[in-house]
Parts: structure tokens; C-alpha cells; sequence
């Protein structure tokens, strides 16, 4: 009798477990439908302050799909009223924590030109230059939004030179300067590792002149005398005499800047052989 008891109480234990983990189930699926068809209610309903309740919900708890979904139907509802200046600023965020970059960029810049007299114009217009730099890629690609987010930040700056944001600003700025100067050197060095030193040098010197305050000068500087020394040695004869007075030229100033610089035995070096062509030529 004991041993056929044992067996019985343990799968009525089982089945019991059973049951209960299937009602949960079930309950959790209820509930999930229930929420669901909240939502697909409200957003069908057609009632705008319905529709506007539960989009700042939604935007409360950090939903932002369901707020922008939801948003999207009401703002023309609310264009000129009280509540539209908060509603469209909040859908221009509920795009930006979504990471929608583009339409928030977008969304705050037109914040700004609907609501010019906001107090919260000043938070827009950063935004919309953050959001631009958040788009900028690595400096190996098509640096568009990079120059978005430069001159977004520099109007930004000029509109509000008092804000608590311009310093800010000005350090984003400075880090997207540094990837379109990257940007400028990978092209200068892919020019000379295929030979184009006349291309390379014409980059290096434009990207000297772009970025006055560069850390890199004196490496850019070296790259023009190498270049310069390169691009004369491959040359045709008719064109080696004017090529090697314009190296000696970039040696002469190169060394009269640097005259400590670690480069400067190879610069006098290229000096010494260019100097030996003239003679010769």
C-alpha cells in the first residue's frame, strides 16, 4: 500500500504544478493582450485628450515607441495650444531615446523656428547639434553629419554665448575638428602611398591651413618635404629643376621652425640631394 501511495501523492503534486504554471502563463498572456489592446484602443479611438493622457504615460514610464506612436496622431490636434509647445518637444525626445537620430535632429531644429520665443528653444537647438554629432561616423567614412554638427554647434554658440552649454559645445566641436583633420591625413597618406605626391602635398598643405592650431604640424610639415622630395625624384626630366628648388624651399622652412625636430637629418638629407640635382641640372 505504501508503495503504490508514494507514487500517487507525487503526481498529484506534478499536475498540480502543472495547473499553476499554466494559469500563470495564461494570466501573462491575458495581461499582455489586455495591454495591447489598450493601446490599439486608444490609438483608434479618435479622442485627442485621450490619446494625449496616455501618450505622456507612456512617455513617463519610458515607452517611448508607444508615446511617438501615439504623439504622431494628436500634434496637429494641438498645434497653437497650451499643451502643444511641451507635446512637440516631448516627441522630438521620444525620437531621440529611440535613437532616431535624423528625425530628432530634424524635430528639434523645427521646434525651434515653431516656438522662437520658448524657454525651451535653447535646450532644442543643442539637441538637434547633438544629435547630428551622434550621427557623425568614424572618420574613415562620409563625414556629412560631421559638418552638420560643427556648424550646428558654432550657431548654437552664436545664439547663446552665455549659456552653461558653450563650453560644452565647444569641446564637441573640437572633437569633430579632430575627425575631419583625420579624415584629411588618411587621404594625404593614401595619395602617397600611391605615388599621387603632387595630391598629397596639395592635402597637407590645405589641411595646415584648415587646422592652424593642430597638434600635428610638424609631422604634416615633414610629409610636404618628403612628398615634395619624391614627387621630384619621379619626375620627367623638364620638370626636376622647379620640383627640387621647391623641396630645398620646404626643407629650409621646415628646419628654420624646427631646428630640434627629430626629422631633421632626413630633411637636410633630402636638402643635400636636391641640391646636387640643381647643381647637375
Amino acid at each position: 500500500m505504501k508503495e503504490i501511495f508514494l507514487p500517487l501523492r507525487t503526481m498529484i503534486f506534478f499536475h498540480y504544478k502543472l495547473i499553476v504554471r499554466s494559469l500563470a502563463i495564461i494570466g501573462l498572456m491575458a495581461a499582455l493582450v489586455s495591454c495591447k489592446s489598450e493601446f490599439e484602443q486608444v490609438r483608434t479611438s479618435g479622442d485627442a485628450e485621450k490619446i494625449y493622457d496616455k501618450s505622456m504615460e507612456y512617455y513617463e514610464m519610458e515607452d517611448y515607441s508607444k508615446a511617438q506612436t501615439l504623439m504622431e496622431i494628436i500634434l496637429s490636434s494641438y498645434r497653437g495650444t497650451e499643451k502643444g509647445e511641451d507635446l512637440y518637444l516631448k516627441y522630438a525626445y521620444s525620437n531621440y531615446y529611440q535613437g532616431l537620430y535624423i528625425s530628432s535632429a530634424n524635430l528639434f531644429e523645427t521646434f525651434s523656428t515653431t516656438f522662437p520665443s520658448s524657454d525651451f528653444r535653447e535646450e532644442a537647438d543643442f539637441m538637434a547639434a547633438y544629435s547630428y554629432y551622434l550621427l557623425s561616423p568614424t572618420y574613415r567614412l562620409d563625414q556629412e553629419y560631421t559638418d552638420k554638427a560643427i556648424e550646428s554647434f558654432q550657431l548654437f554658440v552664436n545664439t547663446f554665448p552665455t549659456s552653461d552649454r558653450v563650453e560644452e559645445s565647444n569641446k564637441l566641436i573640437d572633437d569633430l575638428r579632430k575627425k575631419l583633420e583625420e579624415k584629411r591625413l588618411a587621404q594625404a597618406e593614401l595619395y602617397r602611398d600611391l605615388r599621387q605626391y603632387e595630391a598629397a602635398i596639395q592635402v597637407l598643405d590645405n589641411l595646415l591651413k584648415d587646422f592652424p592650431e593642430t597638434k600635428d604640424a610638424q609631422e604634416l610639415r615633414f610629409m610636404i618635404v618628403e612628398s615634395s622630395y619624391l614627387l621630384a625624384v619621379n619626375s620627367v626630366y623638364e620638370k626636376q629643376k622647379e620640383r627640387y628648388t621647391k623641396t630645398n624651399s620646404f626643407a629650409e622652412a621646415f628646419l628654420k621652425r624646427y631646428p630640434e625636430s627629430k626629422h631633421e637629418s632626413e630633411v637636410q638629407k633630402y636638402m643635400e640631394v636636391s641640391t646636387k640635382k640643381l647643381n647637375e641640372l
